[in-house]
């Protein structure tokens, strides 16, 4: 199904060119000036220079030619060469009957038997989840929704930090705390235990204590480094303790993840392609892409077009250890064994820019991926305090994540304390609110931009929030219950008949109302929202699209009485109407990863 601007395009294209014209001209855009008219073409303004006509008059031509098409109210062109363009009421109702029975609301996917992989989460295994990791695992979690949406198989991977120095950390406190255990004895030659020797809290407190203790003590730090290489090279022991680092990590990380409604199909982690980085070095060193620079191999990734410095990616370090480069090119040849992606996006903090320029500029050097293979950077920016730097607890320290969502439902409960209904219930509503409120808060904003957190703001049950937008949905679904009650039938049973077409709009010849046929206007624009969403990884497109429909139907249900409205027929088109609108919402708020609760 096409959008309404791909129909008013395409005669307005044909107009063009009936004209004479090029038809490239032809595009329709919504209007700036919502005042005067809907929709707008600027293609006469880049016309005239190339016919030697004023614009005016070239917009004259077009004007007269459509005019009498049906499927406008008015067009009519204005100087010093637009075209206003207004749409029918009829065919705007057309257009709703057509998008209420279409699957997906009309939406056509452009991905269909692509994938998509989204790299997003990036968590370390043995720490608790903060606030810096929630901008990557939500805007990701909809970036991968969103793909999914548009027809492409559609994978999330974790990337876990899980190798590297971190472990030889924690093993060689452990190894001070715990030196009785087996794996800790080089003659042992059982089975190690299948239980771990700690727990979760136990490893959240045993890391920042060894990271700290190694910036002041060598020879402790010297330790972890050899214990590094040894797990690095298979020490029987420390992979067994690794493994259980590993196991109790993920467990709790995905019972968080779980809680933030973000969800990963690969839970991998930088480990999963150590096996892989000496044959790619190696290989590259051979074909003369990587080579030795001061005791390090690089590859240089410079180009003549670059207009700031581009320093070599480097592999492997001058002590011989690998790094993040050597890891996610790593793992790009691990994804394209697997899954032979069409597209790779990479949700990471927006400061990781010159690192993953070097990892993609090395990879299609290198042909590590498929010439038409994207590999896309969505570098997101931070969450802020009021002081405009990245958020803080009150001390200063990073707050854990839970804590923060913990602290927006609870001033959702509060802002709900006149509501009339148990307090246990009003508890389990502020948790979804209060998540819905710090996500919808986040992606709200464009991902690359930083944005500043305010709890006030976020929770309010007014202007462009969460809560607002749940409370709207809300409202349609206590009409919607009210009605079925009426009709002695159930909301599931209105809701079906205008899928299917047994309640539909546009059946009655009347004038439409101003906020009613704003609605109408307001719903078309579902498709086309989602696939500039799609096609920008912007999450903050839908969300736009959200509050603008919000509002819309706020005025239409304040200046209307739908449910003693006594023209039945009249009532019967409202109740489809606000059906198509919910579901609008409900689509694109599960594209965000946000969850409605059945009342408020």
């Amino acid at each position: 199904m096409k959008t309404i601007l791909e129909l008013i395009t395409d005669k307005l294209k044909a107009a063009f060119a009936e004209c004479g014209y090029e038809e490239k001209y032809g595009i329709a855009g919504v209007s700036n000036r919502p005042d005067l008219c809907q929709f707008q073409c600027n293609g006469a303004l880049a016309l005239a220079k190339q016919y030697h006509k004023a614009p005016i008059a070239i917009a004259g031509e077009i004007a007269e030619k459509v005019s009498s098409d049906p499927f406008f109210s008015k067009v009519e062109a204005v100087n010093p060469g637009f075209l206003n363009i207004s749409i029918s009421p009829k065919a705007l109702a057309d257009y709703l009957e057509e998008m209420a029975t279409a699957e997906n609301l009309g939406y056509v996917p452009a991905g269909t038997g692509k994938t998509a992989i989204v790299d997003y989460g990036g968590a370390n295994v043995a720490k608790p989840l903060h606030v810096g990791h929630l901008r990557p695992a939500i805007i990701g979690e909809s970036v991968k929704r969103m793909l999914a949406f548009d027809g492409y198989e559609a994978i999330g991977d974790v990337h876990l930090g899980d190798w590297g120095l971190p472990m030889g950390l924690i093993i060689t406190e452990c190894r001070v705390r715990y030196p009785d255990l087996p794996y800790f004895d080089e003659s042992y030659t059982g089975e190690y235990p299948k239980e771990p020797p700690f727990t979760i809290s136990d490893l959240e407190q045993i890391y920042p204590y060894a990271s700290a203790y190694s910036k002041e003590h060598e020879e402790y730090r010297e330790a972890a480094h050899e214990a590094t290489a040894q797990l690095q090279a298979g020490h029987r022991g420390y992979r067994a303790l690794w493994q259980h680092i590993l196991n109790v990590s993920k467990t709790d990380l995905k019972k968080n993840y779980d809680n933030l409604n973000v969800h990963f199909e690969l839970w991998n982690g930088e480990s999963d392609a150590d096996h892989l980085i000496g044959p790619m070095v190696e290989d590259l060193k051979k074909r003369g892409i990587a080579h030795i620079s001061e005791g390090a191999v690089v590859v240089d990734v410079k180009e003549e077009t670059d207009k700031k410095e581009m320093p070599p990616c480097i592999l492997v370090k001058s002590d011989g250890a690998a790094i993040y480069a050597s890891t996610d090119l790593a793992t790009l040849i691990d994804r394209e064994a697997k899954y032979k992606p069409d597209k790779v996006i990479y949700v990471v903090d927006k400061r990781q820019g010159l690192h993953f320029e070097q990892v993609f500029r090395t990879a299609r050097k290198a042909g590590i991926v498929r010439p038409e293979t994207e590999l896309f950077f969505l570098g997101n920016g931070t969450m802020n305090g009021s002081d405009g730097t990245p958020f803080k607890t009150r001390d200063g320290g990073v707050m854990r994540l839970e804590y923060l969502i913990r602290d927006i439902s609870a001033k959702v409960l509060e802002k709900m304390s006149d509501r009339d209904m148990a307090a246990d219930e009003a508890e389990e509503i502020s948790g979804i609110v209060g998540l819905a409120a710090l996500k919808y808060g986040d992606l709200s904003n464009q991902a690359t931009k930083d944005y500043v957190f305010d709890v006030d703001r976020f929770a309010s049950f007014e202007g462009n929030t969460g809560p607002y937008i749940l409370y709207t949905m809300v409202r349609i679904k206590s009409i919607l219950e009210k009605v079925a009650a009426a009709e002695g039938t159930g909301t599931d049973k209105i809701r079906n008949d205008v899928a299917f077409g047994e309640n539909m709009l546009g059946v009655t010849d009347r004038t439409y109302g101003e906020s009613e046929f704003g609605l109408m206007l307001a719903l078309t624009g579902f498709a086309e929202s989602v696939h500039k969403a799609v096609e920008e990884y912007a999450p903050h497109k839908i969300c736009s699209y959200i509050y603008d429909l919000a509002n819309a139907f706020n005025t239409f249900y304040h200046d209307n009485r739908i449910l003693t409205q006594e023209d039945k027929s009249v009532q019967k088109e409202w109740i489809a109407l606000i059906v198509l609108v919910l579901e609008a919402l409900e689509k694109c708020l599960d594209l965000l990863a946000i969850n409605v609760p059945e009342k408020m």
